[in-house]
């Protein structure tokens, strides 16, 4: 992964920890030191771990432990899309409109999280042809 793919990988998780900020502050009163707080941990310790590859000689570890990390951050949103918490405004559920429903949330937090996959799953991609390329 180049140095501009890497400042890409680094815009993208920033757009996506702003949403998810604004999305996560909506949750139900409850869920501010459940569900919420794991997705929060788990989205730094993704973008801990991006940084952490960047500052890597050898990623291999480090990319396993970013891909993992990834999905279960991944895995964490789709549980609150299940339990319906993106259909809340300031702890309060609200009625659907088609406008600002839990699912146009959902979609939109959930489009930045795959982008954020690919990205991730390119990197590990690279880093793979790097090593057999070295190897040879």
């Amino acid at each position: 992964m180049g140095l501009h793919d890497e400042a890409k990988l680094d815009r993208k998780f920033m757009e996506f920890a702003k949403l998810m900020n604004v999305h996560l502050n909506h949750f139900p009163k409850h869920e501010k030191y459940g569900l919420a707080l794991q997705i929060r941990q788990a989205a730094y310790e993704t973008y801990g771990f991006i940084v952490e590859c960047q500052k890597r000689y050898y990623k291999k570890t480090t990319l396993a432990n970013l891909d993992i990390r990834h999905e279960q951050l991944r895995m964490f949103v789709r549980l609150a899309h299940a339990l319906g918490y993106f259909e809340f405004k300031d702890g309060k559920r609200v009625e659907r409109s088609p406008v600002a429903s839990g699912e146009h949330r959902y979609l939109a937090l959930s489009r930045l999280i795959d982008d954020l996959g690919r990205m991730i799953g390119g990197w590990i991609v690279a880093e793979r042809q790097l090593d057999k390329r070295e190897a040879s």
